[in-house]
């Protein structure tokens, strides 16, 4: 199957229902479809009015190996009561199958957005994420990825150079700041930290607030330096910024030690991310649920005002990192 390509046409409501009652549960109410791009995410009930989500995993971007490794690592962290949603284990297995889509099922759970502008809630977020690092520490992923350039650079370009969403007029202009913004980002990397286990996509959106914080979504975890779940929990100017950090990193070193040099590696980590997300999207172009969501991508204005945010992106690598504050 052409990954490019596919677009989940074949998985209708009855296979779905299909899928569930062949592991034993039955629907007793619609399919509310949750926010995924990636994958296909519902919301159901069941005959016991219990309420679940099941996943149904888009075929061949992970590999059964590297699935049950971000398995076993939510299973892990909700045994050291880190608050995360595992996959629950049914018929011995937390991977299924059913003609030939992969799911995992899990209990569903509420919980209000979570407050980045909330010292007290940062602090909680820092200190369960130390929590989380110390423990992903013991061990690293064997199937997943590290993070690296090839995969959030190298890659990527090759995928915008081909890709048909930019206009001719704006595609050289536009590739011209991507390879810009490369040799920048290659002139900052640095490969001297100690990879761990992350969630790997660790913003606001995948923290739910529960009388304290819930870390959802591990669908990104892999191997890469611990500041790659930090940097995106901060915004606002370089003040705002370097304010949240010092509340984010005192709660964090309560748990795990934090090497101030990986600093250095937030914004070229916020270049790759930039780099890796419009070709994603481009990559996925053939699913319909991407142009629906992202129809200005298309756009020629869209494309120029990527290359403006790539060329301001250059300056802001140049300035030096944000530092621990004095009192570290």
């Amino acid at each position: 199957m052409n990954i490019t390509a596919f677009n989940f046409k074949t998985l209708m409501p009855e296979l779905i229902m299909d899928a569930l009652e062949s592991v034993g549960l039955r629907i007793d109410s619609g399919l509310t479809a949750l926010n995924s791009y990636e994958n296909r995410v519902y919301q159901f009930l069941d005959e016991d009015r219990k309420r679940y989500v099941v996943k149904f995993y888009r075929p061949e971007r992970w590999s059964d190996e590297q699935i049950l490794e971000e398995h076993e690592l939510s299973l892990g962290l909700e045994e050291a009561e880190i608050p995360v949603v595992p996959p629950m284990r049914i018929n011995g297995s937390t991977l299924l199958n059913h003609e030939g889509f992969r799911f995992a099922v899990f209990p569903s759970v509420g919980g209000r957005q979570f407050e980045q502008d909330n010292d007290e809630q940062l602090e909680w977020v820092g200190r369960f994420i130390g929590r989380i690092h110390r423990h992903n520490g013991e061990k690293r992923f064997s199937f997943r990825p590290t993070i690296s350039l090839e995969e959030y650079l190298y890659e990527p370009r090759r995928e915008l150079e081909q890709s048909t969403l930019i206009a001719g007029k704006q595609k050289e202009a536009f590739l011209r700041a991507v390879d810009l913004l490369i040799a920048e980002v290659k002139i900052y990397w640095r490969d001297d930290w100690l990879p761990l286990r992350l969630h790997g996509d660790l913003h606001a959106s995948n923290i739910l607030w529960r009388d304290g914080p819930m870390f959802v979504d591990l669908d990104d975890a892999r191997n890469g330096p611990a500041v790659q779940d930090l940097w995106m929990l901060l915004n606002g100017d370089r003040m705002e910024q370097q304010y949240q950090l010092s509340l984010l990193l005192d709660a964090y070193q309560e748990f795990m030690d934090f090497n101030p040099r990986e600093l250095a590696l937030m914004e070229p980590l916020r270049a790759m991310r930039m780099i890796y997300y419009l070709a994603w999207i481009s990559r996925r172009w053939g699913d319909p649920a991407f142009p629906h969501s992202f129809p200005w991508m298309v756009e020629a204005g869209f494309w120029e005002q990527q290359t403006v945010i790539f060329t301001e992106q250059v300056k802001v690598l140049r300035e030096p990192p944000l530092q621990l504050m004095p009192s570290y």
